[in-house]
Protein backbone atom coordinates (compact mmCIF):
# COMPACT_ATOMS: atom_id res chain seq x y z
CA UNK A 1 0.00 0.00 0.00
CA UNK A 2 1.21 3.58 -0.75
CA UNK A 3 2.16 5.64 2.16
CA UNK A 4 3.15 9.19 1.56
CA UNK A 5 6.73 10.00 4.03
CA UNK A 6 7.25 12.36 6.25
CA UNK A 7 9.95 14.35 7.51
CA UNK A 8 11.52 17.56 9.30
CA UNK A 9 9.82 17.43 12.79
CA UNK A 10 11.41 18.64 15.74
CA UNK A 11 11.85 20.29 19.19
CA UNK A 12 11.72 23.86 18.58
CA UNK A 13 10.91 27.15 21.32
CA UNK A 14 7.87 28.75 21.08
CA UNK A 15 8.51 31.30 18.58
CA UNK A 16 10.70 28.94 16.25
CA UNK A 17 10.17 27.66 13.07
CA UNK A 18 10.43 24.26 11.41
CA UNK A 19 9.95 23.01 7.57
CA UNK A 20 8.30 19.61 7.28
CA UNK A 21 8.51 17.63 3.66
CA UNK A 22 6.19 14.85 2.44
CA UNK A 23 7.73 13.18 -0.35
CA UNK A 24 4.49 12.25 -3.07
CA UNK A 25 4.43 9.61 -5.91
CA UNK A 26 4.58 11.84 -9.08
CA UNK A 27 1.22 10.89 -10.27
CA UNK A 28 -0.32 12.18 -6.94
CA UNK A 29 1.69 15.44 -7.07
CA UNK A 30 0.31 15.84 -10.81
CA UNK A 31 -3.09 14.80 -10.15
CA UNK A 32 -4.42 15.84 -6.50
CA UNK A 33 -4.72 17.82 -3.72
CA UNK A 34 -2.29 16.92 -0.73
CA UNK A 35 -2.93 17.94 2.54
CA UNK A 36 -0.64 18.27 5.58
CA UNK A 37 -2.74 16.90 9.25
CA UNK A 38 -1.89 16.95 12.74
CA UNK A 39 -2.95 15.18 15.84
CA UNK A 40 -2.54 16.13 19.04
CA UNK A 41 -2.57 13.69 22.26
CA UNK A 42 -6.17 13.78 23.05
CA UNK A 43 -7.50 15.49 19.90
CA UNK A 44 -9.15 13.97 16.90
CA UNK A 45 -6.48 14.51 13.47
CA UNK A 46 -7.45 17.77 11.89
CA UNK A 47 -6.35 19.16 8.14
CA UNK A 48 -3.81 21.70 8.46
CA UNK A 49 -3.46 22.68 5.20
CA UNK A 50 -3.47 21.60 1.58
CA UNK A 51 -2.50 22.38 -1.79
CA UNK A 52 -4.17 21.28 -5.20
CA UNK A 53 -2.31 20.43 -8.59
CA UNK A 54 -3.43 24.28 -9.35
CA UNK A 55 -1.22 25.38 -6.48
CA UNK A 56 -4.50 26.67 -4.52
CA UNK A 57 -4.32 26.63 -1.15
CA UNK A 58 -6.25 26.14 2.06
CA UNK A 59 -5.48 26.48 5.45
CA UNK A 60 -7.15 26.30 9.03
CA UNK A 61 -8.10 28.74 10.83
CA UNK A 62 -5.64 27.89 13.64
CA UNK A 63 -2.07 28.41 11.42
CA UNK A 64 -3.48 31.04 9.06
CA UNK A 65 -0.53 33.74 8.61
CA UNK A 66 1.71 31.43 10.12
CA UNK A 67 2.06 28.84 7.95
CA UNK A 68 3.04 28.44 4.67
CA UNK A 69 1.88 25.04 2.29
CA UNK A 70 4.07 24.65 -0.94
CA UNK A 71 5.05 22.31 -4.16
CA UNK A 72 8.14 21.67 -4.92
CA UNK A 73 8.39 20.51 -8.44
CA UNK A 74 11.90 19.60 -8.40
CA UNK A 75 11.85 17.51 -5.64
CA UNK A 76 8.45 16.03 -6.15
CA UNK A 77 7.30 16.87 -2.10
CA UNK A 78 4.55 19.11 -0.68
CA UNK A 79 6.48 21.83 2.23
CA UNK A 80 4.81 23.07 5.30
CA UNK A 81 6.69 26.18 6.33
CA UNK A 82 5.83 27.13 9.97
CA UNK A 83 6.56 30.08 11.44
CA UNK A 84 5.79 31.95 14.78
CA UNK A 85 5.05 28.10 16.52
CA UNK A 86 3.03 28.12 19.19
CA UNK A 87 3.43 25.13 22.29
CA UNK A 88 -0.75 24.40 20.99
CA UNK A 89 1.01 23.45 17.71
CA UNK A 90 2.63 20.00 19.31
CA UNK A 91 1.18 16.89 17.69
CA UNK A 92 2.19 14.19 15.18
CA UNK A 93 2.33 15.83 11.56
CA UNK A 94 0.85 13.42 8.29
CA UNK A 95 0.82 13.89 5.10
CA UNK A 96 -1.67 12.71 2.45
CA UNK A 97 -3.45 12.76 -0.90
CA UNK A 98 -7.01 13.46 -1.19
CA UNK A 99 -9.75 11.81 -3.11
CA UNK A 100 -11.35 15.06 -3.93
CA UNK A 101 -11.65 18.51 -2.34
CA UNK A 102 -10.47 19.25 1.38
CA UNK A 103 -13.69 17.89 2.60
CA UNK A 104 -13.00 14.19 0.68
CA UNK A 105 -11.43 11.42 2.54
CA UNK A 106 -7.87 10.74 2.38
CA UNK A 107 -6.81 8.83 -0.17
CA UNK A 108 -3.71 6.70 1.32
CA UNK A 109 -3.43 4.75 4.66
CA UNK A 110 -1.38 6.81 7.05
CA UNK A 111 2.29 6.70 7.71
CA UNK A 112 4.16 7.48 10.57
CA UNK A 113 3.91 10.89 10.74
CA UNK A 114 6.93 13.35 11.62
CA UNK A 115 6.48 14.92 15.46
CA UNK A 116 6.51 18.16 16.03
CA UNK A 117 7.24 19.78 19.80
CA UNK A 118 6.81 23.53 20.56
CA UNK A 119 8.30 23.84 23.96
CA UNK A 120 10.54 26.12 25.81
Amino acid sequence: QVQLVESGGGLVQPGGSLRLSCAVPLVTFRLYTVAWYREAPGKRRELVAAVSPGNMQDYADSVKGRFTISRDTDMITVDLQMDSLKPEDTALYYCNALRGDIRSAPLYTWGQGTQVTVSS
